[in-house]
């Protein structure tokens, strides 16, 4: 198990709430994550993701990514949209402002109701006042299809690479509390980024680990 939460380029296998607490205040530059979304999802093939039946975490997991930030930074966080009156008072609480909102737009249906879902969501929450980007990306990103071959809900590199560079600094820190198959630390390190990522699930995290040293 990695041990040295305050070093960056790692993955930290344990609960991110403990981990964070750990941490140096104000020592991360951005921070990007796929939390999970509250609605007990389970996968075609029967797959579900930990934590995702309740959430006591939610705050204080927000809670610690606002304090392990720098001031005037940002945090871009994906949620459920079901559930997004808990997230927003979960992340309002923390401390985060919302500053922007950004839909990935799928070429195929996830699952069918009384509409097709075809997008996924992820807020952009602000820790005081961040800068402006000097070329801000759209609010409509376009999805590739991972075929969630590492994780039920394994985020493609490509949609997470223009966050990162529209938000972290070029030397910059990203964290990912909950980073499942590592999909963020991955798009990090492409870009020239560090990252701190910490994921609960053994499984995931061997596989996060795995990616960051295989890239």
């Amino acid at each position: 198990m990695e041990t040295q939460p305050g070093k960056a380029n790692r993955v930290i296998h344990g609960d991110c709430i403990n981990v964070m607490g750990g941490m140096a205040a104000s020592s991360i530059d951005m921070a990007l994550t796929d939390p999970p979304y509250l609605v007990q999802y389970r996968s075609r093939d029967g797959r579900s993701v930990r934590n995702d039946d309740r959430a006591e975490w939610l705050q204080p997991a927000f809670s610690q990514i606002y304090r392990v930030l720098k001031p005037d930074s940002v945090c871009v966080s994906f949620y459920g949209w079901p559930k997004a009156e808990l997230f927003l008072s979960a992340w309002r609480e923390a401390g985060f402002r919302p500053i922007g909102h950004i839909v990935f737009r799928k070429r195929y249906s996830s699952s069918a109701g009384y509409v097709r879902y075809q997008h996924e969501q992820a807020y952009v929450l602000a820790r005081g006042r961040p800068e402006l980007p000097s070329s801000p990306i759209p609010d409509v990103i376009d999805w590739q299809y991972t075929g969630n071959r590492l994780h039920p809900t394994q985020k493609p590199v490509s949609a997470l690479t223009p966050l990162i560079e529209s938000f972290c600094r070029p030397d910059g820190v990203v964290l990912d509390p909950f980073c499942g198959s590592g999909s963020t630390l991955v798009a990090a390190r492409k870009t020239g980024r560090q990252y701190v990522g910490i994921e609960l699930d053994r499984r995931h995290y061997e596989t996060s680990f795995r990616r960051t040293l295989c890239w």
